[in-house]
């Protein structure tokens, strides 16, 4: 809503985040505010979210007129089968007060509401509906009073990171009870009646269960990991007007469930897999990839790639370069780190790109965020593609994907076993030959837990943190570094991954510098990464490039250590 007669704190026309109240072709006056819409009173500025930059709010707007707060803060007077009824109408943030001085539904509830309709943009994030109904079950039973609570189903795009909203619109009653909840991701219809009561209908019936209760789009972890990802590639396929896709296939696990995922949306004739070897990659992976290919009926083709490598290092290794008077001669070098580099953009820059030209599509990133968050990976290579859809899942959530793709979607073995075994790899020297058991240079049970704790954990760990732990023996504990999700309480033991303490510290200094530098550099220039996470590289988490710190707690730890096993 915007104000043209006012303006806002930066200069601008005055803008509301504000809701409208209408009925039989009218708006509904609001009679603390005095005009014909209602405005949001508590603006979040963490996370994703930076509305004070945009919007005006109630706390605001009582300063300016002189008036205390509560008296903005008012019912809109509605009529339902000549009957008026007080609605106390909140936006979004309003109801999730507890961290703010002023709490908007506390005020309504004193100004004898007869409900509280709380409309709302809410992001999906894991977890976040389970959130949702302990906060607005306490709130309907503190109040004694109904809650509808009623969420968008769209997507939010800002060309870092790509937010999903899950709906899941839902019932509390006075007693605190949710006694109905609209499915996840999907658009449905709840009515409600004269006597308050929801009559629920839409295209897909919804099964009333024991009471009344609809409980749907709860479900585990990884099925709304898995309708997050769906829904968001969907309309993010669709905002761009595009209907193919390319991936490059490996045979591990990140292509493989990334290629499961696209067979969901899109039909096998849209779908290209391309393996791309050189003498590096194995017959195993391979075999893997056209192996899941044909479990997917996808288009499928084998492109080699040695020839063009080492036309590259032909081109380059060895080659004198100097000024034009022929002073200053130089020699440069292609090789180790730098050839393994040109092989990842060799298949991205050049045959993906090309493919999904010459298919009218686009290619996809398959990173997962244990890379990105250390830059594991090559700018210009496969860091490219136009979304990196499983860049805000760990190594382990692939892994868990992966097989609830095959158990519960597919219900067959679409993603081959031996994926799942294989040891991850980019082959991509023969330091990563995966048939001798060699493979990345991430220990995916450690660093995966450890990078979480860099960057998604609520209270984010730091290097002193981390080494405190290990110096304690607790880390992996602490971590929650598990031999088996199925055995909760079977930690891993550092001290076979890492034999002194100088192993681990330099272990822990590698990847938090790669992490704070070169993964900040190279994430700048990432793909959108489709949000599911509570912190998402993007505009979710935002960084800045500068030298890795250190506390001098650490820098005193450190020494300790060193001078102790010296």
């Amino acid at each position: 809503l915007v104000d043209w007669k006012l303006k806002g704190e930066d200069g601008r026309p005055r803008k509301y985040n504000g809701y409208i109240a209408a009925q039989n072709g009218q708006a509904l006056w609001h009679s603390g505010l005095q005009c014909p819409y209602g405005i949001k009173s508590l603006l979040p500025n963490y996370r994703e979210f930076e509305e004070p930059r945009h919007f005006y709010d109630t706390r605001q707007l009582a300063q300016e007129m002189g008036v205390a707060w509560d008296t903005l803060i008012e019912p809109m007077e509605m009529q339902i089968a000549d009957k008026s009824w007080r609605a106390g109408i909140v936006l979004c943030e309003d109801a999730w007060d507890e961290d703010y001085a002023l709490k908007p539904l506390s005020v309504l509830a004193k100004k004898h509401c007869d409900f509280i309709l709380n409309l709302s943009c809410s992001p999906f994030t894991q977890g976040k509906n389970e959130m949702r109904n302990r906060l607005f079950s306490a709130k309907a039973k503190s109040m004694g009073l109904p809650i509808y609570y009623v969420n968008a189903i769209s997507l939010q795009n800002n060309a870092k990171t790509i937010f999903t909203f899950d709906g899941c619109s839902t019932v509390y009653s006075p007693s605190g009870q949710v006694t109905g909840e609209l499915p996840a991701f999907t658009e449905a219809l709840g009515q409600v009646d004269e006597k308050l009561q929801v009559q629920f209908g839409s295209e897909k019936k919804l099964a009333l269960g024991d009471e009344n209760k609809i409980v749907i789009g709860s479900g585990n972890k990884i099925s709304q990991i898995h309708q997050a990802l769906i829904f968001g590639a969907r309309e993010y396929l669709t905002s761009i007007k595009q209907n193919k896709v390319v991936i490059g296939i490996s045979g591990g696990i990140d292509s493989a469930v990334a290629a499961a995922l696209y067979a969901e949306i899109l039909p096998p004739e849209n779908i290209l897999l391309v393996n791309m070897p050189t003498r590096f990659n194995s017959l195993t992976t391979r075999n893997l990839s056209k192996k899941l290919a044909e479990n997917l009926q996808c288009l499928y083709t084998e492109i080699p790639i040695e020839d063009s490598v080492e036309l590259t290092k032909k081109q380059i290794h060895g080659l004198k370069i100097t000024t034009p008077n022929g002073e200053n001669a130089i020699q440069l070098v292609l090789e180790g780190l730098s050839l393994e580099n040109i092989q990842a953009r060799d298949r991205s820059s050049r045959i993906l790109s090309a493919l999904s030209s010459a298919f009218g599509g686009v290619f996809t990133c398959n990173a997962n965020k244990a890379e990105l968050t250390v830059g594991y990976s090559t700018l210009y290579g496969d860091l490219g593609g136009y979304l990196a859809l499983l860049g805000d899942l760990w190594k382990h959530e692939v892994y868990a994907l992966g097989q609830y793709l095959n158990d519960v979607i597919f219900k067959r073995e679409v993603i081959p076993a031996g994926t799942f075994s294989i040891i991850p790899s980019a082959e991509l020297s023969s330091q990563q030959n995966v048939d001798e058991g060699k493979g990345d240079p991430l220990i995916y049970p450690y660093h995966d837990r450890l990078f979480f704790a860099f960057v998604q954990r609520w209270n984010r760990a730091t290097p002193e943190e981390i080494l405190e732990g290990y110096l304690a023996g607790t880390l992996s504990k602490d971590l929650g570094c598990v031999l088996d999700e199925s055995e909760p309480k079977q930690y891993l033991d550092l001290q076979n991954l890492f034999p002194t303490p100088l192993d681990f510290i330099r272990d822990l200094e590698k990847w938090w510098e790669l992490y704070t530098r070169m993964g900040v550099a190279k994430r700048v220039q990432a793909p959108p990464i489709l949000a599911i996470s509570s912190r998402a590289f993007g505009f979710d988490h935002r960084e800045s490039l500068g030298r890795p710190f250190y506390s001098t707690r650490y820098k005193e730890l450190r020494a300790e250590v060193l001078k102790s096993v010296a």
